[in-house]
């Protein structure tokens, strides 16, 4: 009954009336507020605040209004170096609860399924963090933080990390909400079947095929992440991949990042720099404690009837 009594409060809570905390849509070259942590290989692990993302063919992000500007981070560039890197707004602090919203594309070198040579990286997204230290995969964790590869074609495609787990919690943790972290379990058969936008195609000769069930590539996705009632939680657009109890880990600070890094010491020999991750429509938003969503939501409602009454 109490769940019935908030779903239908919350349903009436006004938007404006759910804090917004940050939002970053990069149209403009906000460069100089972003930190760019960077493992070993600094010059292989690449960061562009202001990225034109249509130059490779991608289609504006959902809810950019036509605009092509977001967050590219690549890895591996050159070097051949096991490495990858983070970026937090600067000085930016996040705490009770909250949740952190973001359309995340993951691009690599063709042809799909199987993808051209170092074509297996990832990334992801994560909360707690200092912002001064590199998140990712051969790193120091300061954080709770969830990747997923660009291709789908590792042993554990779905990731999560933590002080707890630094080099990820493994397939069949509680953590998850599939039974295995691969691609191809079904869990995760709603992705899938993407191509290269005919843009992309067009400008690179290796852009061709349709990418395997299980993976998220070429197209635009919701990265959201939760973090109340004691979890934080990954959900990609509406499906939950893991959840992670904060009291069984160690948050180093209170900013968000976004992170990308190769999975081993590949760089690949296409030269186009296929292989990266754009981020863009980022937003940060305080989660209302359930009293305050059935006071603002009946309220609501009240306003709702009075006004169908004077009309």
């Amino acid at each position: 009954m109490k769940r019935i009594v908030l779903m239908f409060a919350a349903s009436f809570v006004p938007m404006g009336a759910i804090a917004q905390l940050y939002t970053e849509n990069f149209d403009v070259d906000h460069t100089a507020q972003w930190t760019v942590n960077k493992g070993i290989n600094p010059a292989g692990n690449l960061a562009d605040i202001f990225f034109d993302y249509s130059t490779y063919g991608i289609p504006s992000a959902p809810g950019s209004g036509g605009t092509t500007r977001g967050l590219r981070l690549e890895s591996n560039v050159t070097g051949g170096l096991f490495s990858g890197l983070s970026v937090s707004p600067t000085g930016k602090s996040f705490t009770g609860e909250y949740e952190v919203r973001a359309k995340a594309w993951l691009n690599f070198v063709g042809p799909a399924p199987v993808g051209g040579n170092g074509s297996t990286q990832a990334g992801g997204v994560g909360i707690g963090t200092a912002g001064v230290t590199p998140q990712w995969a051969g790193g120091t964790q300061d954080s709770v933080w969830f990747a997923t590869t660009t291709d789908g074609n590792s042993a554990s495609d779905w990731r999560a990390y933590s002080t707890a787990a630094p080099a990820s919690y493994g397939s069949g943790n509680a953590v998850y909400f599939a039974p295995s972290t691969n691609a191809s379990d079904p869990y995760y058969a709603g992705f899938g079947g993407a191509t290269p936008p005919p843009a992309q195609t067009a400008l690179f000769a290796s852009q061709t095929g349709a990418t395997m069930l299980g993976n998220i590539a070429f197209g635009w996705h919701d990265f959201i992440v939760n973090v109340s009632g004691g979890f934080v939680t990954w959900t990609v657009d509406t499906l939950p991949i893991a959840r992670i109890n904060l009291a069984t880990v160690t948050q180093g600070g209170s900013n968000i990042h976004f992170n990308y890094f190769d999975t081993n010491a590949t760089s690949t020999s296409n030269q186009n720099r296929l292989n990266f991750m754009v981020i863009d429509n980022v937003s940060v938003t305080a989660v209302p404690e359930p009293a305050t969503i059935v006071v603002l939501g009946l309220a609501g409602a009240a306003l709702l009837r009075r006004r169908r009454k004077v009309s």
